[in-house]
């Protein structure tokens, strides 16, 4: 028995007595801590909002400052927009690539007012941090506003390459219009009809675009018939004599009239002349 008591007793000594020593030590601990008074409490949080205040205070001139650039980066931008078209005038007589000049300048100064504004007011911040910044900010950005920036690119290179000018008379797609502003996202186009189309540049940009008043004349072509039986070298003699007597024909091209088949009930024949290229003098063709 004296062997069987012997480890217990030792075991007791060595694992037990101090696991109770340790929880009795936890218990008076726990029995010591008392909770804070009110006025400490209080004391402690107006002490906290004082830092934040005094911190406040002293970065005032740093958000004044960057208050100041950001001023004066919508001042020269302003400028830009005022002054810019006058300023490219002699780098291109294009209204539309001048205005490309202008607002991709717009948007570099915005870029420096906006990182030398952020610099100011975080003294902390380097150029290098903030363009690393920047280029993550621009993919997240990228990613959830794909489609935004595939209309500003196709604007850009709309711009750039200018296959059209404000005033043009385009159709694209059944859409037929007077280019009324092309812009950077969207192109304003005017129906005949009056109503305005704002179109996507991604959309002018993947379709093919017919650009009616890119000369200042344009040729139309008609079948008129002719019954059998009548003399089909005098109508065609009349028929040129009543196109040259219309006002809207130009005289600097050819009118052609020539029969070309055989229809159903009368002879087809093919009128075809020049006339101007804007809406109106294309649909008085009604009128001959």
């Amino acid at each position: 028995m004296s062997d069987i008591r012997l480890p217990i007793i030792e075991y007791l000594l060595t694992v037990a007595l101090p696991l109770v020593r340790q929880e009795g030590e936890e218990k008076s601990a726990l029995e010591e801590i008392t909770p804070e008074p009110v006025e400490t409490a209080a004391q402690t949080v107006m002490e906290s909002l004082e830092r934040i205040w005094d911190n406040f205070l002293g970065h005032v001139p740093y958000v004044i400052a960057s208050i100041m650039v950001l001023a004066v980066t919508c001042l020269v931008v302003a400028l830009l927009r005022r002054f810019g078209s006058k300023l490219f005038r002699r780098t291109t007589s294009r209204k539309s690539l001048q205005d490309l000049l202008v607002r991709l300048l717009t948007i570099v100064v915005w870029l420096l007012g906006l990182l030398f504004a952020a610099m100011v007011l975080f003294p902390g911040l380097t150029p290098a941090r903030a363009l690393g910044a920047v280029g993550l900010l621009s993919v997240a950005i990228g990613l959830a506003f794909k489609d935004i920036f595939e209309n500003f690119f196709a604007g850009i290179l709309i711009l750039w390459r200018f296959p059209f000018e404000e005033g043009d008379v385009i159709e694209c797609e059944g859409i037929v219009g007077r280019v009324e502003a092309v812009e950077v996202r969207n192109t304003n186009i005017r129906r005949m009809t009056g109503e305005l189309v704002v179109v996507p540049n991604l959309f002018l940009f993947k379709n093919p675009c017919e650009i009616l008043t890119n000369r200042n004349k344009r040729r139309v072509s008609i079948t008129a018939g002719v019954a059998y039986g009548e003399d089909v070298a005098e109508a065609v003699g009349v028929i040129e004599k009543a196109l040259a007597s219309c006002r809207t024909v130009r005289d600097d091209e050819p009118i052609q009239v020539f029969p070309q088949a055989f229809g159903d009930s009368s002879i087809d024949i093919e009128v075809t002349w020049w006339t101007g290229s804007t809406p109106l003098q294309y649909a008085s063709r009604q009128e001959k």
